[in-house]
C-alpha cells in the first residue's frame, strides 16, 4: 500500500520490480516446459543477489532446471556481439530514469572496471584488455562506464564492453553519443588519471565538453640539478608539467605539445593535507588538475574532483551482485556485469521514488532505510519463496 507519509515494500515487489525492468528489455523464449522464461530471471537473479555462480544457484532450487539448461537457454536468448547486447539492455538500465534527471546539467563521471581473468589465452585475444598486474593476472575483462555523480542521482546511465585494441577516444566516444541520446545536459566530466593523454583532452575540447582530469606525469624526473644560488630568486614559468611540482597553489595556463598535436588547458595546483598512517604525522601532499573551462578555486576543483569517487562505489555495489563464472563467452560476461548495474539502478531508483524527501530542489536521500545489500537479501528470499514453499515478508519505512 502507498499514502502520501507511509511507504510499504515488500521482498516480492522489488523482485518483481527488477525482473520487469529486465523482462521488458530481454523477452526471454521458453527453454522447455520447466525452463520457462519466468525460471529463467529467477534464477538470474538469484545468483546475482547471492553473489554466486548458476550452477550454485541452481543446485539450492528444487523447483530449479539444471544450471546447464539454463546457461543453454542465456545463449539461445542472448545476441552473439556485445554491442547488439548493449543496445538492448539500454531499455533496461535507463529506461526508468527519472524525469528530474534531465531538468538541469550534471555532473558525470566515466572510468573503466577491470575484472581479472586467469583462465588460458582465448581465441581471440582482443577480448581481454592488458594492464597493470592485479590479483596474480594481468589479463582483464574491461567495462566502461558513466555514471552521474550527484546526490540523489547516482544512475549507471551507460556501458560499454572495452576491447584490447581499443584506444580511449573510441570509448569516450561510444559512451558519450549514448548519454546524449538520453537528453541528458553534461556540466562538466571527471576522469581518471588514465584518461590524461592529448588525445583525449583535444577530443573533450572538440565537443565542448567541460573536464576536470589529474595530471598524471610520465617520464623519467632529469638528473640534472640546476645550481644553487643565493639571494632571492625569481619564480620561472614552467616549461614542463613535472615543473608544476615546483609551484605554488593556483591556476595557471598551459600548452602541451606531443609529437604533432598541440592542446592548451590550465593546470591547477592544490593541496591535500592528510595524517600518515605508520608515523601519525600530518603531511601535505600537492595534487595537480588538468582543468579546461570549469571555474573554480583550487580547493573547489579538489572538492569537485572528490564527487568522482561515487562511481568507484558503483563498482563495490557491481561486485556485490555480480553473477561469478568462469566462462570465456564475452557476452555472457557482459550479461552479467549489466545485471548487476541494473539492480544498483534498481536501488536508486527506490530511493528517489519512495525513501528520499523532497522539499527542496534535490532529494535528500536516506540511505539507512535501504541498504543495496538488504535490497539484495529481500529479492534472494522472494524468489526462494518462489521456488520453494512459504510466504513473503514486508518492511514498513516511513
Amino acid at each position: 500500500m502507498r499514502s502520501r507519509k507511509t511507504y510499504t515494500v515488500s521482498d516480492r515487489e522489488v523482485q518483481a520490480l527488477a525482473q520487469a525492468w529486465l523482462d521488458q528489455a530481454l523477452q526471454f523464449k521458453d527453454h522447455g516446459w520447466k525452463c520457462t522464461s519466468n525460471v529463467i530471471w529467477q534464477v538470474v537473479l538469484l545468483a546475482a543477489a547471492r553473489m554466486t555462480s548458476l550452477f550454485a544457484a541452481c543446485r539450492d532450487l528444487s523447483r530449479a532446471p539444471c544450471d546447464q539448461t539454463v546457461r543453454d537457454a542465456l545463449r539461445a536468448n542472448l545476441p552473439k556481439r556485445p554491442a547488439t547486447l548493449e543496445r538492448w539492455m539500454e531499455p533496461a538500465l535507463c529506461g526508468q530514469l527519472p524525469k528530474r534527471l534531465t531538468a538541469r546539467k550534471r555532473r558525470l563521471a566515466i572510468d573503466w572496471h577491470l575484472i581479472p581473468y586467469h583462465g588460458e589465452t582465448q581465441r581471440n585475444a582482443n577480448e581481454l584488455y592488458h594492464s597493470q598486474p592485479k590479483s596474480g593476472t594481468t589479463k582483464f575483462h574491461a567495462y566502461a562506464t558513466a555514471c552521474i555523480v550527484e546526490q540523489g542521482f547516482r544512475f549507471t546511465v551507460a556501458t560499454t564492453y572495452v576491447r584490447g585494441n581499443e584506444s580511449l577516444v573510441t570509448v569516450l566516444t561510444r559512451l558519450l553519443d549514448r548519454v546524449a541520446a538520453l537528453d541528458i545536459t553534461i556540466k562538466n566530466l571527471l576522469l581518471d588519471r588514465q584518461f590524461f593523454t592529448s588525445e583525449v583532452i583535444a577530443f573533450l575540447q572538440s565537443r565542448e565538453m567541460p573536464f576536470v582530469i589529474p595530471v598524471m606525469l610520465r617520464g623519467a624526473k632529469s638528473k640534472k640539478r640546476p645550481a644553487k644560488k643565493r639571494g632571492r630568486q625569481k619564480r620561472l614559468r614552467p616549461q614542463t608539467l613535472r615543473d608544476f611540482k615546483k609551484q605554488p597553489a593556483g591556476r595557471y595556463g598551459f600548452t602541451w605539445k606531443v609529437k604533432k598535436l598541440s592542446v592548451s588547458f590550465t593546470v591547477v595546483v592544490a593541496y591535500k593535507s592528510f595524517k600518515h598512517h605508520a608515523t601519525n604525522h600530518r603531511r601535505c601532499k600537492k595534487l595537480l588538475y588538468a582543468v579546461w573551462r570549469v571555474p573554480g578555486a583550487p580547493v573547489e576543483i579538489r572538492e569537485l574532483y572528490r564527487r568522482r569517487f561515487g562511481i568507484e562505489a558503483s563498482y563495490r555495489q557491481l561486485g556485490q551482485a555480480r553473477i561469478r563464472t568462469c566462462t570465456t563467452d564475452p557476452v555472457l560476461r557482459l550479461f552479467f556485469v549489466l545485471v548487476a548495474l541494473v539492480l544498483r539502478n534498481v536501488w536508486v531508483w527506490l530511493h528517489v521514488t519512495y525513501f528520499a524527501e523532497r522539499g527542496g530542489p534535490e532529494p535528500t536521500m536516506h540511505l539507512e532505510r535501504l541498504r543495496f545489500r538488504r535490497m539484495l537479501n529481500w529479492i534472494t528470499h522472494a524468489i526462494a519463496t518462489l521456488l520453494h514453499d512459504g510466504s513473503s515478508y514486508q518492511v514498513e519505512l516511513e
